[in-house]
């Protein structure tokens, strides 16, 4: 037993019977300790398989002869006790799905990541040796170029509405209980159709059966298409007894799996049957221990790797994110997930929220703010539901951000009424900086620009914006005319500092030599692009540059702050940009020119020497101004804030950063 995994298991269920049950013919592991939320339940579990019994999960977790942990408690509780296992210093196999939607599921793969240890969804036909095998038959091109595949896992599971499987509050449904093994079973296929290891969809469309009592998905079907032509028919459900296999169609013939998922519970042989002009071929494929045993015995091979080559992160995640489009076209929302829910008050971890005083967040002065603004601001516009917006907010709060961009503008105002839950129900309105903007064209005029800022007020559930922002200027209008109203707003509170985006120099001077005249407060703030790499076209109508030399000029002289937008060129100085690639229209016509190559090489290449990403080099190259300087971002996930993070930590010397700009050939 000395050399051998010591699993402890959280959870005395069903699923967890079979995984302990897999461990007694595992080559690397044995059970160790089993946990559950009563003493009782532990011991009836522990007696079954001899082990040592923890009457709570805390328990379980700070035994130290326990390793690694198998989660198989019901979906909901999966990301909670997968984070905390994390921050134990446990390995991790978390039961499919490992949260229940992809922003939870980012939430874990970053514990995982921050904690240094093994994490995997336990899709445990990706460990067996019938799906290597049938990997190695598509990639041999047996059945020629792949074109359709269907996945089907369904089953009719009595109607109990206090079963998990028909319980909204349990993260019920087909979708996330057996559908999710239609998805990655799909996504693997296509992807060893192309020689990846998984690929993913670029369309995505589903529709199914909701029970009016039930409120979850009881059966549904839904279709993939992928870049390289292959298309998949899926199909689920817990209320509908379907074939349960696998079919795929290529060009020189076509393959079935009848048994792809629950596949040999005991030593013995599987099959896969091939069909060429209509005449079959079993391939037959022996396996000499459990289901089970085999995706333990896979944990712990590659435990030093962290990461399962058979279900990497990124996989777990794209596979959520299909479950989630799954879901939304089907119409199922757990009440969990909605934002005046109970949970909507906790984070995914259940930790409180705060920052962590170990973070490289810097942080900067706007004049008639008392607060301090994180340099990094987190941009608001790319998130549509409250899991996702919370867990994108969390994360970056904790990461010592505390500026969030928002706008009347942005998406029916959906960003503002996310960004506002989230600080409610957070308690932490005091301790961020709200960046509002409103007045966007063709509603750029006083009278607009205060209906929309009452009523970005209310849909934030706030009092006050701390940083307003006129969106775009009207030159139609005198600058006076908005200093005026903006003024009234700020006597009245709802507004600390204001300034423009996307407004001239000239116009910032007419408004500021207006207030100065008048006895009133002027811009505080310019909101213009700024990036290393020059705007070659507006991305938007109306857009405007500050990184001009006549534009750095001034803002040296007259130290009015940037908050700069595509702070990074909307991904230019990532691997999206190749004067080879042009299949993204608005990176190509807005950065795509022969000197913001030479400056995206240059950023390479001092990358490479401070051991950073080039995005880093181009976040510092901001952040590094004779005047004082903000950064706009916009991740769309966790690991996009993550890897932007380092930028805080480059110093760039003066010298450098005039060569980024090809303003010396050395430095």
């Amino acid at each position: 037993m000395n050399n051998k995994l010591k699993w402890g298991i959280i959870g005395t269920g069903s699923i967890a019977r079979k995984f302990a049950h897999g461990l007694t013919t595992s080559k690397t592991g044995v059970l160790a300790a089993a946990g559950s939320r009563t003493l009782e339940s532990a011991k009836k579990f522990a007696a079954e398989f001899p082990a040592t019994a923890h009457g709570s999960y805390e328990a379980l977790l700070a035994d130290p002869q326990v390793q690694a942990v198998y989660i198989s408690t019901p979906h909901p509780l999966h990301a909670e006790w997968a984070i905390k296992a994390a921050e134990a210093g446990k390995h991790i196999l978390c039961e499919k799905p490992i949260a229940l939607n992809h922003a939870e599921a980012m939430v874990v793969v970053e514990a995982a990541r921050r904690n240094d240890v093994f994490l995997m969804e336990a899709f445990m036909y990706r460990c067996h040796p019938q799906t290597a095998k049938l990997v190695e038959l598509i990639r041999a091109k047996v059945i020629g170029d792949v074109r359709l595949i269907q996945t089907t896992f369904s089953f009719r599971g009595g109607y109990n509405l206090q079963s998990r499987l028909l319980n909204n509050a349990l993260g019920g449904g087909g979708i996330l209980d057996v559908g999710c093994y239609c998805t990655s079973g799909a996504r693997l296929i296509a992807g060893a159709a192309i020689g990846k290891s998984f690929d993913e969809p670029v369309a995505f469309f589903g529709t199914g059966q909701v029970g009016a009592e039930s409120r979850v998905d009881e059966y549904a079907i839904g279709s993939m298409k992928f870049s390289s032509g292959i298309v998949a028919q899926l199909a689920t459900g817990t209320q509908l007894n379907l074939e349960n296999n696998i079919r795929i169609w290529g060009t020189g013939g076509s393959i079935i799996v009848p048994s792809p998922w629950v596949i040999t519970r005991e030593p013995g042989f599987s099959k896969i049957i091939i069909f060429k002009n209509g005449v079959p071929e079993e391939v037959l494929v022996e396996s000499d221990r459990d289901l089970y045993a085999y995706e333990a015995d896979h944990v712990a091979e590659h435990l030093d790797r962290r990461q399962s080559p058979a279900m990497s992160w990124d996989d777990t995640l794209g596979n959520m994110r299909a479950l989630d489009q799954w879901r939304k076209d089907v119409g199922v929302v757990y009440d969990s997930e909605k934002t005046d829910a109970p949970e909507a008050k906790l984070t995914v971890s259940r930790h409180p929220l705060k920052p962590d005083t170990g973070s490289p967040m810097k942080y900067g002065r706007i004049p008639g703010l008392g607060k301090q603004v994180s340099r990094l601001i987190l941009g608001c516009d790319n998130q549509t539901t409250y899991p996702h917006a919370a867990a994108i907010y969390d994360d970056f709060f904790e990461r010592g951000g505390n500026c969030f961009d928002t706008s009347y503008h942005y998406n029916n105002g959906i960003p503002e009424k996310l960004l506002g839950h989230w600080m409610k129900n957070r308690g932490i309105r005091e301790q961020v900086v709200i960046l509002g903007k409103g007045a966007h064209t063709p509603f750029c005029d006083p009278e607009n620009l205060s209906t929309q800022l009452l009523e970005s007020l209310e849909r934030m559930q706030t009092d006050h914006v701390d940083i307003y922002l006129m969106h775009r200027d009207n030159p139609e209008i005198p600058a006076g005319e908005f200093i005026d109203v903006l003024n009234e707003h700020k006597k009245a509170g709802r507004i600390h500092a204001f300034g423009g985006s996307n407004w001239s120099i000239e116009r910032v001077d007419e408004a500021n030599a207006y207030a100065g005249k008048h006895g009133l407060t002027g811009f505080s703030a310019v909101s213009n692009n700024f990036s290393l790499a020059r705007m070659v076209q507006p991305v938007w109508r109306g857009c405007i540059a500050a990184s001009t030399p006549e534009a750095r000029a001034w803002h040296e002289r007259t130290q009015m702050p940037v908050l700069a937008w595509s702070s990074q060129a909307r991904g230019f100085f990532t691997d999206r940009a190749h004067p080879d690639k042009r299949d993204n229209a608005e990176l190509v016509n807005s950065w795509y020119s022969e000197d913001n190559f030479q400056r995206r090489e240059r950023a390479i290449e001092l990358a490479g020497k401070e051991g950073v990403l080039p995005i880093n080099i181009a976040l510092a190259y901001v952040l590094t101004q004779r005047f004082p300087t903000f950064a706009l971002i916009g991740p769309r996930t966790i690991e996009e804030t993550r890897t932007t993070m380092p930028g805080l930590e480059v110093s760039l010397t003066p010298a450098e950063v005039r060569w980024l700009n090809l303003e010396t050939d050395s430095h």
